[in-house]
């Protein structure tokens, strides 16, 4: 049944991420301010990241094989985007419980926030509404003042965190 839920949700994510409603932001647009809870229950904002160049990465469901790869991959390669001064987050409409069951079991060094009302979702194209059952696979670097430095519409689970470190060591490019 696990599997059988996994593969649906997987299936979803796949229909919802070429969907033409959902607008990305771009490189060098300012990323829109946000508070949501850690999977502690503790609110985390993009003012505690103010400063900081953070990768914010946008997943289906907590436990779900392509979420399980490449939250694995950002894991295992953790020490080096540390080294780039780069901190991770993770964003999903799972709830704060379900978020720490995951940070959990496989032990991942980052916070994993809750968007359950999907409002940062709708706003970064992550989502085409608030009724929308799963996020969208897309992630973001958003640079110490607070704008887009990359931008990932499509991301292969298990290769993210590499594609992501290679961006990372080449010029950011420009913005629109």
């Amino acid at each position: 049944m696990k599997l059988v839920v996994g593969f649906l949700i997987c299936v979803a994510s796949l229909a919802l991420s070429g969907a033409a409603e959902a607008k990305t932001l771009a490189v060098g647009d300012r990323f829109p301010a946000w508070t949501l809870p850690d999977q502690t229950g503790k609110p985390v904002s993009s003012t505690d990241l103010a400063g900081k160049t953070y990768l914010l990465w946008f997943y289906p469901k907590a436990m779900t094989p392509g979420c399980t790869a490449e939250g694995q991959a950002l894991r295992d390669q953790y020490a080096a985007f540390q080294a780039k001064g780069v901190e991770i987050v993770g964003v999903s409409f799972d709830d704060p419980a379900a978020n720490a069951a995951f940070v959990a079991a496989e032990a991942f060094p980052f916070r994993l926030l809750s968007d359950d009302k999907r409002t940062l979702a709708v706003a970064v194209g992550a989502a085409d509404s608030t009724a929308q059952p799963v996020a969208r696979r897309i992630s973001y670097v958003v640079g110490p003042h607070g704008t887009v430095v990359r931008v990932y519409e499509s991301v292969t689970p298990a290769a993210h965190a590499g594609q992501v470190l290679g961006d990372l060591s080449q010029p950011a490019p420009a913005g629109p």
